[in-house]
């Protein structure tokens, strides 16, 4: 089979002929039909977290495809099923976190295209307990980055504390954040959009933003406050840079809460007057469990999230790693097979 893989950190990925996994017990083997491309795999790929892939390792944890084979003592799937490959691959399921549904949290967890090899391929391995079922009447290229940015930036919100009618905010609106940016309004909060790129707004103010901030031009904590009365009651910072981290902190009122998504490789310092004075709770979130999963899928099959994505092939990934770093993506780039 045709994959790409990351044979050594900051080298271009190789695609090339690899071997047909086989799946073992309580693995099933999937045919792969699309792959979202995912900032994280280009952290796979430069290897500049803490935390290092296992190489040499096939990238991609926005998988989506049918199920060819099934291995021993599969009960849950059968063979035809449209399933999904996402980034939390397998987690132990004995530990506290998995017994009291933090499973996200498993210090034993397994990653889609991290430290197992994931969806940049025409075929893929996955444990049978955490391949998600895909519901019906959803095309595989739209529906497959709900597995790490739909569901990533839902999550966050659920963890946020926000409610309906509320005042929110939300850094980046890109791969991630257009997604994010619409889940926030599928459930019910006033949304302000903020980035450094005219266009993306622009893209913001369609998908249904209550304002813009273009954070280049204009400070837009204080921008945020005038147009809210005292901040927002919940942020999110899914742009990669330490900037919007400490902006989207500061946008949030009293009693509200900041939630960190992107993965940025920098440290933030942290008031700890004004965070204790004002009641701020500073909150990261991680992907979501499975039952975050069907919740955001469930949120895209009724039509309520609609990602925003171009369709290139697996030998062009360098090339897409490149307008990534540039910021030249809108929206999603899906792998289609």
């Amino acid at each position: 089979m045709k994959a790409a893989v990351v044979v050594e950190n900051g080298k271009d990925l190789e695609v090339k002929d690899v071997e047909v996994p086989k799946p073992k017990n309580n693995e099933v083997l999937i045919e792969i039909e699309a792959c979202g491309v995912c900032h994280t795999d280009l952290h796979c790929k430069i290897g500049d977290w803490p935390v290092k892939p296992d190489l040499p390792v096939i990238p991609g944890h926005e998988g989506v495809g049918k199920i060819i084979e099934l291995g021993s003592n599969v009960t849950n799937h059968k063979v035809g099923d449209r399933v999904g490959l996402p980034w939390l691959y397998k987690a132990c399921g004995d530990c506290e976190f998995c017994l009291n549904g933090q499973e996200t949290l498993c210090p034993y967890q397994l990653n889609g295209g991290y430290s197992a090899n994931g969806a940049f391929a025409e075929y893929a391995v996955a444990p049978a307990d955490y391949a998600i079922q895909i519901p019906e009447g959803v095309d595989s290229a739209e529906i497959a980055p709900v597995l790490c940015a739909g569901v990533t930036t839902y999550k966050a919100w659920k963890v946020s504390g926000a409610k309906p009618g509320d005042w929110v905010a939300i850094y980046g609106i890109g791969g991630l954040g257009h997604l994010g940016l619409q889940y926030a309004k599928a459930m019910g909060y006033k949304v302000v959009a903020v980035d450094i790129q005219d266009s993306k707004l622009d893209f913001a103010k369609k998908l249904g933003a209550d304002h813009t901030v273009n954070s280049k031009k204009v400070d837009p904590v204080e921008d945020i406050k005038n147009v809210t009365g005292n901040g927002v009651q919940a942020s999110m910072s899914v742009a990669v840079n330490k900037t919007a981290f400490e902006q989207a902190y500061h946008s949030v009122k009293r009693g509200g809460s900041v939630v960190f998504v992107a993965l940025p490789n920098e440290d933030m310092p942290l008031p700890i007057f004004d965070t204790v004075l004002n009641g701020v709770s500073v909150k990261g979130s991680i992907v979501g469990t499975r039952k975050d999963q069907q919740e955001a899928l469930q949120f895209a099959a009724d039509g309520k999230i609609k990602t925003e994505f171009k369709t290139d092939k697996l030998e062009n990934i360098n090339d897409i790693f490149t307008k990534m770093e540039n910021g030249e993506i809108e929206g999603r780039i899906v792998l289609e097979f």
